[in-house]
């Protein structure tokens, strides 16, 4: 029967992770040849390729990428095991990795970070900034960011923030020559700066107002993946943009940007720190999640 060894498995996870042999061999210290010569006698014995290689690139084949969903938790458990019996006799240490959108991050990155890094200085927290619903299982991620109605069912979530609003908003300058909108189809008549998903999809704007809902494709000049853009985008007079009311409320109260058919603006529970609720979390993460609902409950 073949076998692998636990260090080349650590070695195929690494490479998978880096996408790249020599950023793989830099993290564990060793030398890309080593590295390469390993794979090539895994998958010798496996009898699969695991990577397509180019000069270029490294990417997984399909049997690499079953491989990895595997591994990757198994390998990922093993070092929290090890990282735990380590905290418990010195200090609190270890990785998180945690997948969130730019602005989901910003809460924590401002409000729970410095603390938390002050007294843990031997945890280290890397932030995944994406768009995507991802799998964090599936991706290797110990945690996520969402709001709390795309949490899935078999995760604990912790609540973090206050509800959240969509809110349309525009510059005085884009206003100056138009009709501020009335109802939500007179968007329609308005340049509108979209937003689209890393999976291609387009944002549609949904309007709520007293049991009446309205979901509008708008329609505009520029399109964009990232709504800290948006708004800046909205400052320059671009257009109408629809974004989280945390993300512009001085903006707001400044004058710089003015909300559009206010009561059309619907509110749902905000923003969640999850992880998978039938596996162990490490201690690194058990002590996030600890900060996190510390500073909620002040």
């Amino acid at each position: 029967m073949s076998r692998a060894s636990l260090s080349e498995l650590n070695v195929f996870v690494a490479i998978a992770e880096q996408r790249s042999f020599s950023a793989a061999a830099r993290t564990l210290g060793v030398s890309p040849s080593a590295l390469s010569h390993a794979m090539r006698g895994l998958e010798e014995r496996l009898g699969v390729r695991l990577f397509n290689r180019t000069t270029r690139s490294v990417a997984l084949t399909e049997a690499g990428e079953q491989l990895l969903r595997r591994v990757g938790p198994a390998i990922t458990d093993l070092e929290d095991a090890v990282n735990e019996v380590t905290s418990a006799r010195n200090r609190p240490s270890g990785s998180i990795r945690i997948s969130a959108s730019e602005s989901a991050a910003k809460a924590l990155v401002r409000n729970v970070l410095p603390d938390f890094l002050a007294t843990y200085p031997d945890i280290h927290v890397e932030f995944v900034v994406d768009t995507r619903l991802v799998d964090i299982v599936a991706d290797g991620f110990d945690a996520g960011i969402r709001v709390l109605q795309d949490v899935p069912r078999d995760m604990i979530a912790i609540r973090f923030g206050a509800d959240m609003r969509f809110i349309a908003v525009a510059s005085p300058e884009y206003l100056g020559t138009r009709e501020r909108p009335k109802e939500p189809h007179d968007l329609a008549r308005h340049r509108c700066i979209r937003f689209r998903f890393e999976s291609g999809a387009l944002y549609r704007w949904d309007l709520e107002h007293q049991g009446k809902s309205a979901s509008v494709d708008v329609d505009g000049p520029m399109t964009l993946g990232n709504l800290n853009l948006m708004v800046e985008a909205s400052l320059a007079g671009i257009g109408v943009a629809w974004v989280p009311e945390y993300l512009v409320e001085d903006l707001l109260a400044s004058g710089r940007l003015i909300q559009l058919l206010p009561e059309w603006s619907p509110s749902f529970p905000g923003l969640c720190l999850y992880y998978p609720a039938n596996r162990h979390p490490p201690a690194a993460l058990k002590l996030f999640a600890e900060a996190v609902r510390d500073w909620t409950n002040r």
